[in-house]
């Protein structure tokens, strides 16, 4: 397929209205991409304008421009990723002029992907005095389609371009979580959480929009609204699927524990992430040693996860379930803390905790809800309920 064939396949599935096909033609994952016809065009301007229609004609001579410099000798990724730019902005002024249509919003998610795509391997080959720069320029540009997107106030389902947001806001969530800009994120949640058109979106992008949301809920501490996120993206995402549902559930699982819920090992031992069992047996024991063996001991896998500080908040859930066997132990309802320090210094194998630590973690696990009760200062002593004095940490 030479350049004429090529532009003219181009204007036929456009005017068809076939926005997935037009998409796959400004793929930079389609086979086109290796075309060598394709390729010698630096200014491929005179030969797109005279095929095509606008608003069409600027983004296809955009994309060959990005061909010619990523098949160069040597590659520019540099100048390929300033075009893909301009292919985006010609995708913004695309959304604009066809204000009454959106059948071909494929054409922006592809364009989409593959500048931030671009601009992660900008990132990897050109060194700049501020990494992640290249990256948030890119959000930059996404910003201006999903802007476009939004506020397109028509109201039937049919037409309207708000079902491109959420594509939008995916791809915006990977640029922030990889930059570390995830304050970004919050303006993206509360603009999908509060659109009509939630339920229209494809399943495949709500189970993304799900992960990440829940992620960042779970950074906020807000675990509850992570866990619904969560658990969501998990139980919906196929099975066929496994490496993303491993990816999942190393955010849901910690979350799940934190709120009290044990995972059972045959679903660690399915998906491969057996460290969580390591912890689980500690926790369940309340062994303090343990807990922390274990997290010296895939501290390399819970830091690449970027779970490591969420997962030392679940100690908490050691010191609770090891009060608790000194409360059965000593079967009364006012505990002298004494017993819980030599608990702790037995358990944790340092001896020299004091006192005040163990105050401490007694009103850390009072104010979490972990124990009910307070602590007599007077006597030295935890006073606890008489029903349900240690909440029960509930097997999944």
């Amino acid at each position: 397929m030479n350049l004429f064939h090529y532009l003219n396949s181009v204007q036929r599935v456009w005017n068809a209205g076939e926005g997935v096909a037009v998409a796959r033609l400004l793929s930079l994952a389609d086979h086109h991409v290796n075309n060598p016809s394709l390729h010698v065009h630096e200014h491929p301007e005179t030969a797109v304008y005279r095929q095509l229609d606008a608003p069409l004609d600027e983004v296809v001579a955009c994309h060959l421009k990005v061909l010619h410099h990523l098949t160069a000798e040597p590659r520019n990724y540099a100048e390929a990723y300033r075009q893909q730019t301009n292919c985006i902005q010609a995708v913004v002024k695309m959304l604009q002029v066809l204000k009454d249509e959106n059948w071909f919003l494929p054409v922006m998610y592809t364009v989409a992907i593959d500048l931030r795509r671009l601009a992660a391997k900008c990132e990897e080959q050109i060194k700049t005095s501020k990494p992640g720069e290249i990256l948030e320029k890119a959000a930059e540009c996404l910003m201006g389609c999903f802007r476009v997107c939004a506020a397109d106030n028509r109201a039937s389902d049919a037409d309207t371009k708000r079902l491109g947001m959420l594509n939008l806001v995916n791809q915006l969530f990977k640029v922030y979580f990889r930059i570390n800009k995830l304050n970004l994120c919050k303006p993206l949640i509360r603009a999908i959480e509060s659109s009509n058109f939630k339920e229209s979106f494809s399943l495949a992008q709500r189970i993304t929009y799900k992960y990440f949301a829940g992620r960042k809920a779970m950074f906020d501490s807000d675990y509850r609204n992570a866990d619904e996120y969560l658990s969501f993206a998990f139980e919906n995402c196929p099975r066929r699927f496994a490496r993303n549902k491993r990816l999942i559930l190393i955010y849901l699982v910690p979350v799940k524990m934190l709120l009290g819920y044990m995972p059972r090992k045959e679903v660690l031992q399915r998906y491969n992430v057996l460290q969580f069992h390591d912890l689980t047996v500690a926790l369940k024991e309340g062994n303090v040693r343990r807990f922390d063996e274990v997290i010296q001991q895939h501290e390399s896998f819970f830091i690449n996860a970027g779970i490591y500080l969420i997962v030392e908040k679940l100690k908490i859930l050691a010191y609770r379930n090891l009060f608790k066997k000194v409360y059965l132990i000593l079967q009364t309802h006012q505990i002298d803390l004494n017993a819980f320090l030599t608990a702790l210094q037995w358990t944790s194998g340092e001896e020299d905790l004091t006192m005040d630590e163990t105050h401490c973690i007694v009103a850390n696990l009072i104010y979490e809800g972990r124990i009910k009760g307070y602590i007599s200062h007077q006597h030295n002593k935890l006073v606890v309920s008489k029903q349900n004095p240690f909440p029960n940490v509930i097997v999944s």
